[in-house]
C-alpha cells in the first residue's frame, strides 16, 4: 500500500495567535512539508485546487513543480483537479510539464468540485455539473492517449488533428478518479477503468465501502478488473495532542450563510473512534483505523490529510514524523 499526505491550502485564522496566515507563507509552509515528506520516506503529495480567497492554491500544477525542483522521489498529484471548469488542454499541458520537470512523478486527481464559485468564475454553468465533467474527462483520456486529437463536443471548440504538447514521460499519464461518495460518480470511475480516490471524511467505513463496492462492480462488469485501484483520503494527525480547537476552526462557516459546519467536541470524539472516518489519535489508533481500511476496502493507497484549520508548523511536524516513522512501517509490514 501506497502511503500519501494531503493538503487543501486552507487559510485559517490561528486559534493561538488570532493572525490569518498568508497565502505566500501557507504555500512556502506546504512545499517544506511535501520536502519533509519525502525525507521521511512518503510515497505521495498531494495539492488541492479551489478558486476562493479561503485557499491558497488555485493551481496545484504551479506549486507541485516547485515541489519537484525540491525533491526526487516523491509522487505529485492534484487533489483534485476541478476538471468541470477547466479546458481538459490545457490541463494535460500543465500535467505532462509537470511530469518532464519531475522526471515521471507526475499525476492527476480529477473531479467535479465540491463548491459552486469555480462555475461563476469559469463561465460554466452549475445545471451541466454531470455533464461538463463527462464530456470533458473524456477529452482528457484522448489527450493522454494520442498525440493529435480529432474530437468535438459540447462546451469547448473541436479540435482538428490537433497537435496535443508536450507529451508526458509517463505513458500514459496517471488519471484517477476523485469521488466524493456518490454512486454514479464511483460507477462512473468503474466504468472508465480509471483508479479511484475516494473522499472519506465523515461516517463509518462500511459507507465508503458501499461506494467501494459500487466501483469494482462496474469496472469488472465493463472488463476493466486488472485496471481498478482504490485511495482514500481523510483527515488526519498523528498524535495525543488536543487538535479540536483547529478541527473546529477548519470547519466552522466564517460566514453567515456560508459553507461549513459547527463540530463540538462530542461529535469530533465520536469521529475518531475506531470504525470512524476521522484519524486523529495516538500511533497505534491510527495504525488500526488504516489497517481497516484495507482489511474492508482493499485500498492501494492512502491519504492523510494532515494540516487543516492553522495547525501550527511545529504540530504538522511532529505529526508528519509519526506518520512516516510509527505508522508507515508498521502499516507496510501489515499490508504486504
Amino acid at each position: 500500500m501506497e502511503l500519501g499526505f494531503l493538503s487543501l491550502s486552507d487559510l485559517q485564522t490561528s486559534p493561538d495567535t488570532g493572525k490569518p496566515v498568508t497565502a505566500a507563507q501557507r504555500i512556502a509552509d506546504t512545499i517544506d512539508y511535501a520536502v519533509l515528506g519525502e525525507r521521511l520516506g512518503l510515497d505521495v503529495f498531494a495539492l488541492g485546487e479551489h478558486h476562493s480567497l479561503d485557499f491558497a492554491v488555485s493551481s496545484p500544477a504551479v506549486v507541485l513543480a516547485a515541489i519537484a525542483a525540491r525533491t526526487s522521489r516523491i509522487r505529485l498529484t492534484s487533489a483534485v483537479t476541478v476538471l468541470s471548469v477547466l479546458d481538459p488542454v490545457r490541463v494535460h499541458q500543465d500535467f505532462a510539464t509537470l511530469d518532464l520537470v519531475s522526471n515521471g512523478r507526475a499525476e492527476i486527481i480529477a473531479g467535479r468540485s465540491a463548491f459552486t464559485e469555480p462555475f461563476a468564475l469559469f463561465g460554466e454553468r452549475v445545471d451541466n455539473y454531470d455533464a461538463l465533467f463527462t464530456e470533458k474527462i473524456g477529452l482528457l483520456l484522448r489527450l493522454r492517449a494520442e498525440d493529435h486529437v480529432t474530437w468535438s463536443g459540447t462546451f469547448r471548440p473541436p479540435l482538428r488533428n490537433a497537435p496535443i504538447a508536450p507529451r508526458a514521460l509517463q505513458d500514459p499519464l496517471p488519471v484517477w478518479a476523485g469521488v466524493g461518495g456518490s454512486p454514479a460518480s464511483a460507477a462512473r470511475a468503474g466504468i472508465l477503468g480509471l483508479p479511484m480516490v475516494l473522499g472519506y471524511i465523515g461516517g463509518p467505513l462500511s459507507h465508503a465501502k458501499q461506494a467501494v463496492d459500487i466501483y469494482r462492480e462496474a469496472g469488472e462488469r465493463a472488463g476493466h478488473p486488472e485496471k481498478l485501484r482504490v485511495g482514500i483520503s481523510t483527515h488526519f494527525y498523528a498524535g495525543t495532542e488536543d487538535v479540536f480547537p483547529y478541527y473546529h476552526e477548519y470547519l466552522r462557516p466564517k460566514k453567515p450563510g456560508g459553507r461549513g459546519f459547527m463540530v463540538d467536541r462530542a461529535s469530533f470524539n465520536a469521529g475518531t473512534r475506531r470504525g470512524q472516518a476521522i484519524m486523529v489519535g495516538s500511533s497505534e489508533q491510527i495504525t488500526e483505523k488504516i489497517l481497516d481500511a484495507y482489511a474492508l476496502l482493499g485500498i492501494n493507497r492512502f491519504y492523510g490529510q494532515f494540516d487543516w484549520g492553522g495547525l501550527p508548523r511545529t504540530l504538522v511536524e511532529q505529526s508528519l514524523h509519526r506518520y512516516a516513522e510509527e505508522i508507515a512501517p508498521a502499516v507496510r509490514r501489515a499490508a504486504t
